[in-house]
C-alpha cells in the first residue's frame, strides 16, 4: 500500500495544479480584452466559476455545510484584495504581452514572504530570501525602468503582486478554521458583487474614450452580448479561475506562505506557451534574460526544499 503525500508535498502539488490553471484564466480573459469590457468578463467568468462550485467541487468536499461561515467579514476583506489584484493584472493584459505581465507579477513571492514574516511570524531562512531576490532581480529586467521600452501599465503587475500578497495573508490567516472550497465560493461572491456595481455604474460605455490606450477601453467600455465564437474562452477562464481558486487556498492552508509562493513559478513557463501558441508573442532577449532569473529563481527553492526533506 502506498504511503500517503505529505502535507507539505500536497500544499506544493496544489500551488503548482492553481498555476497551471490561472494561466488558463489569464489566457482566455487577455483574448476577451479586445472586445469586452472587464466587469463583463469578470461576471460571466464568476458565474462559471460558481456553478463549478456548487455543482461539482462543494458537493464532492463534504456538502453545502461547508458555505457556512463564522467570519464574513474576514472573507471579504480577502475578496477585496483579489479584486484589485485581478483588476490591475487584467487592465496589464489588455496591453502587454501575457509572458511580461506574468513575470513581472512574480514580484508577489517577495511580497508575501515580507507579509509572512510581518504579519503571521513565519521564519523565512537566508536561502529563501536569495532565491525571491534572484527572481526579484528578474522582474527589474523584465521591467527595465528607465529604458524607452518602460511603461506606466509595467507597474500594474506590481500593483497586482501586492494585492495578492494581502490575499494570500488573508488566506493563511483563514485557513486553520476554514476550508478550500468555502473560500473559493466567497471569492466568487466578492466577484459578482463587484462586476454587478462596476457594470452599473460603467457598462453604458459613457466614460470610455477614443485614443486613451487599450488597458483604459477594457476597464470602461459598454457592455455587449457575448458572441457565440467566445463562449469557449468565457468557460475556461470560468473553469480556471474555479480550480485555481480552490487549489491555491488549499495550498496555503496546508503550507507556510512563503513556501507555497515560489511554486507558483510554474505559471511563468504556461505563460509563455500561450503567448505564443493563441497570441503570437515571444519574449525578446532582455526579457528572457529577467525570465530566466525568475525561473532559475523558482526552481532553486524547490530543489533546496526537496533536499532538506521539507516536502
Amino acid at each position: 500500500m502506498r504511503a500517503a503525500l505529505s502535507i507539505p508535498t500536497q500544499g506544493a502539488l496544489c500551488a503548482i495544479g492553481a498555476s497551471v490553471a490561472f494561466t488558463l484564466n489569464d489566457m482566455s480573459v487577455k483574448a476577451l480584452s479586445g472586445g469586452y469590457p472587464l466587469h463583463e468578463v469578470i461576471l460571466i467568468r464568476s458565474l462559471v466559476a460558481l456553478a463549478v462550485l456548487l455543482a461539482v467541487i462543494v458537493p464532492l468536499s463534504g456538502g453545502y455545510a461547508l458555505l457556512r461561515t463564522r467570519r464574513p467579514g474576514k472573507h471579504l476583506i480577502r475578496g477585496a484584495f483579489v479584486v484589485f489584484s485581478n483588476m490591475c493584472f487584467f487592465v496589464a493584459l489588455a496591453a502587454m504581452p501575457i509572458a511580461d505581465a506574468t513575470a513581472i507579477f512574480f514580484v508577489s513571492p517577495l511580497v508575501i514572504a515580507l507579509f509572512s514574516v510581518i504579519f503571521l511570524g513565519e521564519t523565512v531562512g537566508p536561502r529563501r530570501w536569495t532565491a525571491i531576490a534572484a527572481g526579484l532581480l528578474g522582474v527589474v529586467v523584465v521591467i527595465r525602468p528607465g529604458s524607452e521600452s518602460f511603461s506606466l501599465v509595467a507597474l500594474l503587475p506590481l500593483l497586482a503582486a501586492t494585492g495578492y500578497a494581502g490575499l494570500q495573508i488573508m488566506t493563511r490567516s483563514l485557513g486553520i478554521g476554514e476550508r478550500a472550497p468555502t473560500m473559493a465560493f466567497y471569492i466568487q461572491i466578492t466577484f459578482l458583487l463587484f462586476s454587478v456595481i462596476f457594470g452599473l455604474t460603467f457598462g453604458s460605455g459613457r466614460w470610455a474614450g477614443e485614443g486613451e490606450g487599450a488597458a483604459l477601453e477594457f476597464l470602461l467600455r459598454a457592455w455587449i452580448w457575448p458572441r457565440p465564437e467566445d463562449l469557449p474562452f468565457f468557460l475556461l477562464a470560468g473553469l480556471g479561475t474555479a480550480l485555481g481558486g480552490l487549489l491555491i487556498s488549499q495550498a496555503y492552508r496546508l503550507c507556510e506562505a512563503a513556501l507555497v509562493a515560489p511554486l507558483e513559478y510554474a505559471a511563468m513557463p504556461m505563460a509563455i506557451f500561450w503567448g505564443l501558441l493563441v497570441f503570437g508573442e515571444w519574449p525578446d532577449p532582455v526579457a528572457w534574460i529577467g525570465i530566466s532569473l525568475i525561473l532559475g529563481a523558482g526552481i532553486y527553492m524547490i530543489w533546496r526544499e526537496t533536499r532538506n526533506s521539507t516536502f
